[in-house]
């Protein structure tokens, strides 16, 4: 007997994001939408009757989506950007009960990305100087984004300095990472570019469909991908 699928609360709906996931997740047979959700709706009657939520919405509806998710005991996968630092720490109280995914990029791609350069930064050592740049359509919100943010703990963490970050905004652009190592006669540079928002989506429902009985913690995409 085939397993059920995964029933998916989907918050925020019917934004770029929620739309892409929209769309795939109708072509994926261990995923069902069960519960919608957007600007001005309720989320947590919908949450009853789910076993995840993913969560593209806006940063301010984090304190709503965690007490719904708490109240109710359904795992979380979260993809919304540019919370603050009292959200951040909602975030990190409530995988104290229930299991959550966070990301700021769910694509498998940045994910080798973060990899590559935690590895790059090791190998290379204090010789190389990095830096990051970033470019996003016009229409987003938040800069730096929050995977150049990503990139630059990851940095951080191997260098013990800030990392200087280049956001860019313009036209249509789904998103380009770049991180640079400059070193004396020498220059390496690692990118990933993003061509639609569809690699973002699939990593998304492949965190719903992992992060499902999984002990209550805060996991990242490197989990999910075993990284």
């Amino acid at each position: 007997m085939k397993n059920a699928p995964v029933r998916v609360m989907l918050i925020g709906a019917a934004g770029r994001m929620g739309k892409t996931v929209l769309d795939l997740a109708q072509s994926d047979r261990e995923i069902e939408i069960a519960a919608q959700c957007d600007l001005g709706d309720a989320i947590e009657p919908a949450m009853k009757n789910c076993d995840v939520a993913i969560d593209f919405s806006q940063a301010d509806s984090i304190d709503e989506v965690c007490r719904a998710a708490s109240q109710h005991g359904k795992s979380l996968v979260i993809g919304t950007t540019g919370h603050s630092q009292q959200q951040r720490k909602t975030i990190e109280d409530t995988a104290h009960s229930v299991p959550m995914v966070l990301a700021s990029n769910f694509s498998v791609g940045v994910n080798v990305l973060f990899w590559l350069t935690q590895k790059a930064a090791e190998l290379l050592g204090s010789d190389f100087t990095p830096e990051i740049v970033e470019t996003h359509h016009k229409m987003k919100k938040d800069a730096p984004s929050g995977t150049a943010k990503t990139l630059a703990e990851i940095l951080k963490v191997a260098r013990n300095s800030e990392i200087p970050i280049q956001s860019i905004r313009e036209g249509d652009v789904v998103g380009e990472h770049t991180v640079i190592f400059s070193g004396a006669g020498e220059r390496l540079e690692v990118t990933h570019r993003a061509a639609n928002r569809g690699i973002f989506a699939h990593g998304a429902l492949l965190a719903a469909k992992w992060i499902v009985d999984k002990p209550p913690r805060l996991y990242s995409m490197r989990d999910v991908l075993g990284l």
